[in-house]
C-alpha cells in the first residue's frame, strides 16, 4: 500500500487534489476531519477540540487501508503547527505519533492559489506564508519525503501526478 499525504495552509486545494489523485490512481481518500468537526461545534473550538481532531487523525491513519493507494487530506503535521500557533503548546503524545508514521510521499500545497474566505478559515494573507514555512520545517524535522506542489487547476493536478509517478509509481521509492 502506498500512502500519500496532502498537506498545506488553508485554501491551497488539498481536498480537491486528494480526490483527483485518488480517482486517477484508483485509491482511497481519508478526508479532512477537522473542517466538518469544527463546523458542527456551534462555538469556537478549544484545545480539547483540536486534540480530539488529532486523535481522530491517528485513528484514521491506523485503520485506513487499500490494496494500493491511500491519500490523506491533511494530517498531524497541521495539527501540531495549529497547537503551536493557537495555544503555544502541543500535547505530549503528538510527537511520537508523527515520528512513527510512514508516508511514501508528502505533497505540500503551495500558497499560489488565491485564498478564499469561509466560516472555518482563519489565516489568509501573510499568515499563510508563515504556516507554509512552519509545515516545511516540521516535514524536514521528521525526515519526511516531501515535494512542493504548485500550479493552478489542472496544472496543479498534473504536477502532483508527475511527482507521484517519478517518486513512487514508477520511480525510486
Amino acid at each position: 500500500m502506498k500512502r500519500v499525504l496532502i498537506t498545506g495552509p488553508e485554501s491551497t486545494g488539498k481536498s480537491e487534489l486528494a480526490l483527483q489523485l485518488a480517482r486517477h490512481y484508483g485509491g482511497l481518500v481519508v478526508p479532512e476531519y477537522s473542517r466538518e468537526f469544527i463546523q458542527g461545534l456551534g462555538r469556537p473550538y478549544l484545545f480539547k477540540d483540536v486534540e480530539h481532531i488529532a486523535i481522530r487523525q491517528v485513528e484514521e491513519y491506523n485503520t485506513s487501508s487499500h490494496p494500493e493507494w491511500v491519500f490523506f487530506d491533511t494530517w498531524l503535521i497541521i495539527s501540531k503547527v495549529w497547537f503551536s500557533v493557537v495555544y503555544n503548546r502541543v500535547p505530549s503524545w503528538l510527537d511520537e505519533k508523527i515520528s512513527v508514521a510512514s508516508f511514501d510521499l508528502v505533497l505540500l500545497c503551495d500558497t499560489d492559489i488565491p485564498w478564499i474566505a469561509d466560516p472555518v478559515r482563519e489565516n489568509g494573507g501573510t499568515m499563510r506564508e508563515e504556516l507554509l514555512h512552519s509545515y516545511k520545517n516540521e516535514l524536514n524535522h521528521y525526515g519526511l519525503d516531501w515535494e512542493l506542489v504548485t500550479g493552478l487547476g489542472e496544472e496543479r493536478f498534473l504536477y502532483a501526478r508527475q511527482l507521484i509517478d517519478n517518486k513512487i509509481a514508477y520511480g525510486t521509492t
